[in-house]
């Protein structure tokens, strides 16, 4: 069988020659060198990435305390923690401090990166100051953030309120003020990050239509409207799915903060898998542990597809 064919034109004329590709062929054209040089890289993230994922999945229908001979029990691991009587507290809680964050902090590194590219001068003054709160350790913020929510009238936070005549409050003792207090402290944590992606997104918007717009009378806010959020569609898009994925596995805060309390209005799904992994109640259930992480990592596949499914003409609108 040839590997050459002509390509010929309603007149006749051999206008370029088409190779079949075949094993030889893509040896000559450096497939194989290719594989060789990426190979190591494969090898690592099998390593360290693919294999932990899989031996979870095989974890979850096991029982095992990760020393003896693990014991095959099948959906056993999964039914315990489907009719865990804490799991949709949980759930809700989860989602919750999810729909907080969002409100909260969506919004807010999105003005603040469109009143940094605004201003004229001191630019990197103040992308330094909107960073600076992603550069202290998040046991460090949360342990300082703890120390302000103290419910004594002489708290930090009390005391500025109690100047305008308000509370004391038990910030974090109170079973309706505790997931706001944590959400507070988790967008003070992490929009710093997210404002730095913002204004190297501003970055690549043309003058020419802030021009424009100037020309036909447009201030501030119907710039931001009608230039800004447009170019930054894509950018808003990924950003706000990440945040989901990241709200939806809080864990540092509900831990350090409270523990899960008060009356279980902090308990998440990741906590839920801390405890029943190292908890000192339900510590030791591996296999539950890694049946809610397979539970959780499921859903947030299936969310994640469904929303750039939604979303991925829109983006390119």
């Amino acid at each position: 069988m040839s590997v050459v064919s002509d390509r010929r034109p309603p007149g006749g004329e051999v206008v370029g020659r088409v190779r079949k590709r075949n094993p030889v062929t893509w040896v000559q054209r450096g497939g194989l060198s290719s594989v060789l040089f990426a190979l190591p890289l494969l090898i690592v993230f099998g390593v360290f990435s693919w294999w932990p994922i899989v031996r979870s999945v095989v974890m979850s229908f096991q029982k095992t305390n990760l020393v003896g001979t693990p014991k095959w029990v099948g959906w056993d691991n999964f039914h315990y923690v489907l009719t865990d009587p804490d799991l949709p507290t949980a759930i809700l809680n989860t989602l919750y401090f999810a729909l907080l964050a969002l409100v909260i902090g969506f919004p807010i590194p999105l003005v603040t990166a469109v009143l940094i590219s605004s201003v004229r001068r001191r630019k990197g003054v103040y992308s330094v100051l909107s960073y600076l709160p992603v550069v202290v350790p998040p046991v460090v913020a949360v342990l300082l953030w703890k120390f302000f929510y103290d419910g004594a009238p002489d708290g930090v936070f009390n005391t500025i309120l109690g100047w305008a005549g308000l509370g004391p409050y038990t910030w974090l003792s109170s079973p309706g003020l505790a997931m706001p207090s944590l959400v507070v402290e988790a967008t003070w944590a992490a929009a710093g990050g997210t404002v730095i992606i913002y204004l190297a997104a501003l970055i690549g918007v043309p003058d020419e239509l802030y021009d424009a717009a100037e020309v036909d009378g447009a201030g501030i806010w119907r710039k931001v409207w009608h230039v800004t959020m447009p170019q930054l569609r894509g950018v808003l898009l990924i950003t706000f799915i990440l945040q989901i994925i990241g709200t939806v596995q809080v864990f540092l805060e509900p831990y350090l903060f409270t523990g899960g309390g008060p009356a279980n209005a902090t308990l998440t799904i990741l906590l839920m898998i801390y405890d029943y992994g190292f908890g000192r109640s339900l510590g030791g259930n591996y296999g539950a542990a890694t049946a809610l992480s397979v539970l959780l990592a499921a859903f947030l596949a299936i969310l994640s597809l469904v929303y750039f499914k939604l979303t991925s003409g829109w983006s390119k609108s």
